[in-house]
């Protein structure tokens, strides 16, 4: 009897039994299964991003070897790259690249013009104010305007408000280019001076042509005072956004304790703070980026420390070097895209080279046509205001500064960020392969044509002599001169000249100091006291060779910073004995 009534739940136990069993092996296979899903998954991310290392090392050997090449040619390597980039792209293999244009807004183009600002003079930028600006804004305007006008007349389905958009994109020229070519030519520094300061805000200026007309094609619909008064909040912000956060960056560093490395990350990131910023509250991020290096540059003797100067010089070197080669590259590399987007439209590749080659002549033409017109202007305004220089220039000076209109990165990203579609609608946005195949057209050829031309041009031409600034050699004399004269006032304020004695090393300092700067000293100082007393001196020399540059405009500014070089090495080699 009990066996009889056991039997049936031993086998009822049985079955559960085999039934869980059943349930865990098909929840352990499920996971493994599981896990191999994610396995395969994961696989491909980590390719992926090894293709793309592999691809961006690539890239930069590429960039290395072609700016290799045009030193050995001597041409200035933005031509060479993008030509090298062209070549590449027909390579059988070559991935094809699609641009981001927010790759080149925000990741290229912040620390681009931040350096670009850093490096500019103040003093300079003051002096040509207004030709500067006349550039930067009333000709970008006017730019804009013709290249509308000549694309509404002769380029079928260009309306005017998509004419005025390619007209802002490509009006600004490239402040890269014009300094990577300059470095092969000997330029008075009055037209360097002015190229470099356009150049710093004539983007900020056709980006915001390029976002009105956006908008007037996107709502078919232009109203002036709404656009004039972004206009000025983009102006005013940006500018202003830029100088606070500069400010308050600059108060980090006095109040924060900082080394070499986190003053170099600071500066770094600078650029990209500014332009997230000012972009956030709808102001002009170029323009943020620009102001707030002009006034980091002004305060940057007060501020930063001669390790850190040493240490950021190198880094930014480097950075903006791999940078610009990156984004030249960049450029010729797209052009496969950019033609298989007009063939997709069905555009003829004959024709568009045909308007990209009317719209190149235009450019030059208006170009030449304003820096003729600046003089002219000048010479006028001078019988009823001060001006810069309101002697005759004669034909030379216009000629090689209407010449320079080399366009670049910023062309090519404003083109790129057009959209596909008219914002709110599924509609394709009117005629936007044959805007970024002009805008190729532009840029190669400005490059090529002028970017070459130009040394020529500077042969054939004989610039006058502007004497805007002392001889090199007098300025030299008059700060060697200065320098030891501050030295000697600090130590007599300070009740120091009767140490001076006990150190044979600040003896000889005080009584050759100009052979001691031009030969930079071998002498070691091994007294603490000493050391201390021969680094205050040295940052007393700092500053009055900054006061010397904001005081006297004939000083040129270059020179100064040459100065404060040599001295922030002098005080390097004295921390490390």
């Amino acid at each position: 009897m009990v066996t009889g009534r056991l039997c049936p739940q031993s086998h009822h136990n049985e079955g559960r039994v085999r039934r869980q069993g059943a349930l865990l092996c098909c929840a352990y296979v499920s996971k493994i299964w599981d896990k191999k899903k994610k396995h395969q998954q994961i696989l491909p991310f980590f390719t992926m991003i090894e293709h793309q290392l592999v691809l961006i090392i690539a890239l930069i050997l590429a960039i290395c070897i072609l700016i290799m090449v045009s030193q050995r040619v001597k041409v200035a390597y933005p031509i060479m790259l993008v030509l090298g980039g062209v070549a590449m792209s027909f390579i059988p293999g070559m991935p094809r690249f699609n641009i981001n244009p927010d790759l080149i807004f925000l990741v290229f183009l912040p620390p681009i013009l931040y350096d670009a600002a850093y490096n500019n003079s103040w003093k300079e930028l003051w002096r040509w104010r207004r030709i500067i600006g006349s550039f930067a804004f009333i000709v970008v305007f006017i730019t804009a305007l013709v290249v509308g006008f000549i694309a509404n007349t002769f380029i079928p389905g260009f309306s005017v408000a998509l004419g005025f958009l390619l007209g802002g994109i490509v009006s600004p020229p490239d402040a890269v280019s014009a300094a990577a070519i300059m470095k092969f030519v000997k330029m008075p520094r009055r037209i360097s001076a002015i190229l470099e300061g356009e150049s710093l805000f004539n983007d900020a200026s056709s980006l915001i042509i390029v976002k009105f007309a956006l908008i007037a094609i996107g709502t078919g619909q232009f109203v002036w005072y709404q656009a004039t008064a972004s206009f000025i909040w983009m102006v005013i912000g940006g500018a202003g956004v830029g100088v606070l956060l500069s400010y308050v960056l600059i108060k980090l560093h006095k109040w924060l304790p900082m080394d070499e490395n986190i003053d170099t990350m600071f500066t770094i990131l600078s650029p990209y703070v500014m332009y997230i910023s000012a972009e956030t509250v709808e102001a002009s991020g170029v323009l943020a980026v620009v102001s707030g290096g002009l006034y980091f540059s002004y305060r940057r003797i007060l501020i930063v420390g001669s390790s850190s100067r040493l240490r950021s010089e190198h880094v930014w070197n480097f950075l903006i070097f791999l940078l610009n080669g990156m984004a030249f590259l960049l450029i010729g590399l797209d052009l496969p895209e950019i033609m298989t987007g007009l063939k997709e439209d069905g555009v003829s590749l004959w024709m568009a080279t045909v308007y990209g080659l009317l719209i190149t002549m235009a450019l030059v033409v208006i170009r030449m046509g304003a820096a003729f017109s600046a003089v002219f202007i000048t010479r006028f305004m001078s019988k009823f205001i001060t001006v810069a220089d309101s002697r005759k220039q004669g034909y030379a000076g216009p000629l090689v500064l209407g010449w320079t209109g080399m366009r670049g990165v910023v062309s090519l990203a404003a083109a790129l960020s057009i959209p596909l579609y008219i914002p709110g609608t599924q509609i394709a946005f009117p005629e936007r392969s044959l805007v970024l195949y002009i805008t190729f057209m532009v840029i190669t050829l400005t490059l090529i044509f002028q970017g070459l031309t130009l040394p020529v041009l500077l042969k054939m031409v004989k610039l006058p002599n502007y004497d805007d600034h002392m001889p090199h050699a007098e300025t030299q004399r008059i700060i060697r001169i200065g320098m030891a004269q501050a030295s000697l006032d600090f130590l007599e304020r300070n009740n120091m000249c009767e140490d001076i004695t006990h150190s044979a090393v600040l003896n000889n300092l005080v009584n050759h100091w100009n052979e001691l700067l031009e030969s930079e000293g071998s002498a070691t100082l091994y007294d603490e006291v000493v050391r201390k007393t021969y680094r205050e001196i040295l940052e007393e020399q700092r500053l009055w060779l900054n006061k010397l540059n904001n005081e006297n405009e004939r000083v040129d500014e270059e020179l100064v910073r040459h100065f404060i070089h040599r001295i922030d090495l002098e005080e390097e080699r004295l921390l490390k004995e």
